[in-house]
């Protein structure tokens, strides 16, 4: 599949999706993709910028959604026009996949609605390139379903993204096997900093801790995926949503030069075990 000129999977160097949790104004996006941008190019990733304009699942009815579809939509075109980047943002209605895909370049269907047949089929529809977040009480390989509803609504590019699995209450598991199993019928990106999140632990608002942001992206990137999914703020401590998850730019840059050097070990390897097999034949 492909995001804007970003071919994905079959093969193809692994991408970054990164950008805010959610939009707050529209020069704090056009730096934080102006950041981002430098950062993944500094580490030779194509980057895909991502922002949400609205929070529709928060837990609680005084948590901040954003600056909502018409203002969202706005600063996401500002952020194309002055980044050139690829732009993702994720919907909760279906009457919002036309107008969100008239701007941004694949429209996202979220965790909790992922199995909600009318988005995707609004999704579809589009013609652009889908990200299905596979719902964390699903199990890998039974996400196949949901693919296979949005392919047969004509859906041509279609992505998995992964953070996991519940594990009783409040936690999240990141099985490695999934994101295998989940490559067998999609390209699948692994969300990072979603992986790391407490569901509700912290008064009615996702806890985190982004100390095992690093590890388990290295692992998923040495298993074997094709985009790797990481949200960044300036100061996490102050960001409106899931800022306990998130990271730093600082800390992108590094998770960036550790992913990429594991991606290298995994080709340098590779590149010897077929040498190693043509010298026996």
């Amino acid at each position: 599949m492909r995001i804007g000129d970003i071919p994905i999977g079959n093969g193809e160097p692994l991408i970054l999706i990164s950008g805010l949790n959610v939009l707050e104004n529209k020069a704090a996006a056009i730096e934080s993709a102006r950041i981002t941008q430098d950062i993944a190019h500094h580490h030779g990733i194509p980057l895909v910028f991502k922002a949400s304009f609205d929070k529709a699942n928060r837990s609680r009815a005084d948590a901040f959604r954003g600056p909502g579809l018409d203002e969202g939509l706005h600063m996401l075109a500002a952020v194309k026009r002055e980044t050139g980047l690829p732009v993702l943002t994720d919907i909760h209605e279906s009457g919002h996949a036309k107008i969100a895909g008239e701007v941004v370049d694949c429209l996202q269907v979220p965790a909790f609605l992922s199995r909600q047949t009318d988005l995707i089929a609004a999704c579809a529809a589009t013609g652009l390139p889908v990200n299905l977040k596979k719902a964390q009480f699903i199990a890998p390989a039974d996400f196949r379903m949901a693919v296979e509803k949005l392919r047969s609504f004509g859906a041509q590019n279609v992505m998995v993204t992964d953070r996991g699995s519940t594990f009783g209450y409040n936690n999240l598991v990141a099985d490695m096997r999934g994101l295998v199993q989940i490559r067998e019928f999609a390209p699948v990106c692994f969300d990072a900093t979603h992986a790391v999140q407490y569901p509700g632990a912290d008064d009615g608002a996702s806890g985190g801790d982004r100390r095992f942001v690093s590890p388990l992206s290295r692992a998923a990137v040495a298993t074997g995926i094709d985009a790797l999914f990481v949200e960044a703020h300036p100061d996490p401590l102050e960001a409106p949503c899931d800022g306990p998850s998130q990271l730093t730019y600082d800390a992108l840059d590094a998770l960036l030069s550790e992913v990429t050097a594991v991606e290298r070990a995994l080709a340098a390897l590779s590149d010897d075990v077929r040498k190693r097999a043509s010298c026996t034949l």
